[in-house]
C-alpha cells in the first residue's frame, strides 16, 4: 500500500508494509522521493498518514541530508569522501570494499581487542543488507563491507559494538556502559549514519 505526499514542492511517495511478527514501526528514507513504512499488520494507511505528519521535520531534514549525499555514476564513497572510481581503477566496487576493508578494519579490531580484553574467534566479511555488523553465540564477529564509505569512526564505533557483545549478548544498560568507556560519542555516530542502510 502506498500514497503520496508532496514535501518542499516535491511528490514523495510513502510505501507501507505490513509484516505479521513486527512489533515496533520503522521508517526509513529510501530516496529523496520514496519513504518505506514497515509496521505490523494492523498499521492502516491512516496511521502512516499520522505518523508522517508527526515526523515531517524529520523526514524533510532526513530528504537534506540524503540529497547532499546523492553522489554520480563515476563516483564514489571512501572513508567518508567522494573519489572518482577511474583514480582507483574499480570495475567492482563491492569486491574493492572487501578488499580494502580487510586490510583497513584487523588493525583497529586488533586495537580495541586488547584496549577492551575482548577476542573474537573469527572474523568475516560480507555486503549485509540489514546489520553493520554481528556478534555470533561462538564470539565470531562479522563486519558489513560497505563501511568504507564512511568515515574511521564509525567504522571503529562498530568495532567497539561488536566487541561489547562478546561480554553481553543483549542491548542492556551494562553494554552500552561499556561501548560508551570506548566511544563516549557513539550515540552521535549512530545519528550520523543509521539511515544509510
Amino acid at each position: 500500500m502506498s500514497f503520496q505526499i508532496e514535501i518542499n514542492e516535491k511528490i514523495v511517495t510513502v510505501k507501507l508494509e505490513n509484516r505479521k511478527n513486527m512489533k515496533h514501526c520503522y521508517m526509513r528514507i529510501l530516496k529523496d522521493d520514496l519513504i518505506q513504512i514497515r509496521a505490523n499488520a494492523y498499521f492502516t494507511i491512516y496511521d502512516a498518514k499520522k505518523l508522517v505528519e508527526k515526523k515531517l521535520d524529520w523526514i524533510e531534514a532526513s530528504i537534506k541530508k540524503l540529497s547532499k549525499n546523492l553522489i554520480k555514476e563515476d563516483e564514489f564513497f571512501y572513508l567518508g569522501e567522494i573519489r572518482k572510481l577511474d583514480d582507483f581503477k574499480i570495475k567492482n566496487l563491492d569486491l574493492f570494499y572487501k578488499k580494502e576493508i580487510q586490510k583497513i578494519l584487523p588493525i583497529f579490531l586488533e586495537e580495541f581487542s586488547s584496549k577492551m580484553q575482548l577476542f573474537p574467534t573469527s572474523l568475516s566479511f560480507r555486503k549485509n543488507k540489514r546489520t553493520w555488523g554481528s556478534c555470533n553465540y561462538k564470539n565470531g564477529l562479522n563486519f558489513n563491507i560497505l563501511l568504507m564509505k564512511f568515515p574511521i569512526e564509525v567504522m571503529k564505533y562498530v568495532i567497539v559494538h561488536e566487541l561489547a557483545h562478546i561480554k553481553h549478548k543483549n542491548h542492556s544498560r551494562d553494554f552500552w556502559s561499556l561501548v560508551a568507556v570506548y566511544c563516549p560519542n557513539y550515540k552521535e555516530i549512530e545519528r550520523n549514519f543509521k539511515n544509510f542502510l
